[in-house]
């Protein structure tokens, strides 16, 4: 009997999960380039696989470059999408004609219904710096003082009223705990669908959904030994977090990423740091990571294209089958990109790729990104027992 009750728990909990991510995915909005018809296919590819309403999709002429400047990414993609947004209820609050000194409309905003945006490759990935917009004086100095960033960063704040964007913006929900302060419920929380190939993106989709229905079964591989101690430390702590979770894996503590040569067993966990661009067995040809995996390497540098299968990291590990990775656009400085350690155990906790990735992250109106499905839930079964 106690057996049976224990059962009819555990299902209940399921069902719970299920109903709480037709919930996310009834509030999900997916943005796509309107000039580039592959970008409208993915979007609407994502929404079939995920039970997302085609209302939801907002399919604007966008410029179809990877880098954009603040005065293309303020006239053709923020304020065009706070407009619609706005028109279709996502966003709440009062709308003014005036405008800041960036040519963004004021509002004041009291909420937002939108449990994750998703942009879909075709979407620009990064502002460059702009000298010109520099405030004088500036409340930062030396490599903190520039306003390049990426372009998912800068949506996260679609519904704050009002903010400069130079340098780091603290991220309210960086290793939050407790309940949500007013900033936190204002953030809106980017995933990106983008690889180097439309079909390498799509796949990001597939892989998250086969992660899911047949859980993670595999080790991980955890590459030490970056410049900075604290990295290190960082590393070091996932792997612990994943012990705790009952996976077996391997630590490299030498000054070299993993040769070429290493034999890996089902990658299903990969975090490690410092090489410019996709080296060792992760880059060998029809090399494939298993379904569901995740992946990261801490760079610079990262993801300054996600066009590329060997530039960088990000691209390369989305085409090489990850399901969900991290990376950077530009130089963030350590302290701001995403937390390895931080991932790992908000995942575990069984929520989504989307919040644990925010959870993870110290700064928004800066460099990171996140790849992959945002409802991704690789351990919402083992949370559910």
């Amino acid at each position: 009997m106690k057996s049976l009750a224990r059962l009819g728990l555990f299902l209940l909990a399921l069902r719970t999960v299920a109903a709480a991510e037709g919930d996310l995915a009834a509030r999900l909005v997916i943005l796509a380039n309107s000039s580039e018809p592959e970008s409208v296919a993915l979007a609407h590819y994502y929404a079939e696989h995920r039970g997302v309403p085609e209302a939801n999709i907002i399919a604007l002429p966008l410029p179809e470059e990877e880098t954009i400047s603040w005065r293309e990414f303020i006239d053709r993609i923020y304020q065009p999408v706070q407009d619609e947004l706005c028109r279709r209820g996502w966003l709440e609050g009062t709308t003014t004609k005036l405008v800041d000194r960036f040519g963004r409309r004021r509002h004041a905003f009291s909420s937002h219904r939108i449990s994750y945006l998703v942009t879909c490759r075709g979407v620009p990935l990064r502002i460059a710096n702009d000298p010109a917009l520099l405030p004088t004086p500036s409340r930062f100095t030396g490599p903190f003082n520039k306003n390049e960033a990426a372009v998912d960063s800068e949506l996260s704040l679609l519904a704050w009223d009002e903010y400069d964007p130079v340098g780091p913006l603290a991220n309210p929900l960086f290793s939050l705990r407790g309940p949500e302060t007013m900033d936190a419920r204002q953030v809106v929380k980017v995933c990106r669908l983008d690889g180097p190939t439309w079909e390498s993106a799509r796949h990001l989709v597939v892989s998250a959904l086969e992660g899911e229905r047949t859980g993670l079964a595999g080790r991980y591989y955890i590459d030490l030994v970056g410049p900075h101690a604290d990295g290190d430390q960082w590393l070091r702590q996932a792997a612990t977090a994943l012990d705790a979770l009952g996976f077996a894996g391997e630590i490299d503590n030498t000054s070299d990423t993993f040769p070429a040569t290493k034999q890996l067993e089902r990658p299903v966990f990969y975090f490690g740091w410092y090489a410019g661009d996709i080296d060792g067995p992760f880059a060998e040809p029809g090399f494939m990571f298993p379904p569901g995996a995740i992946a990261m390497h801490i760079h610079s540098f990262s993801a300054q294209t996600l066009h590329s299968e060997t530039t960088g990291w990000c691209g390369p590990l989305v085409a090489h089958g990850v399901a969900a990775t991290l990376g950077n656009v530009f130089e963030p400085d350590l302290k701001f990109t995403h937390h390895p350690d931080l991932l790992v155990r908000a995942l575990g906790e069984g929520r989504t790729f989307g919040d644990a990735a925010y959870y993870a992250l110290p700064a928004l109106s800066w460099e990171a990104i996140a790849i992959g499905d945002p409802l991704y839930r690789p351990f919402a079964a083992r949370a559910a027992r």
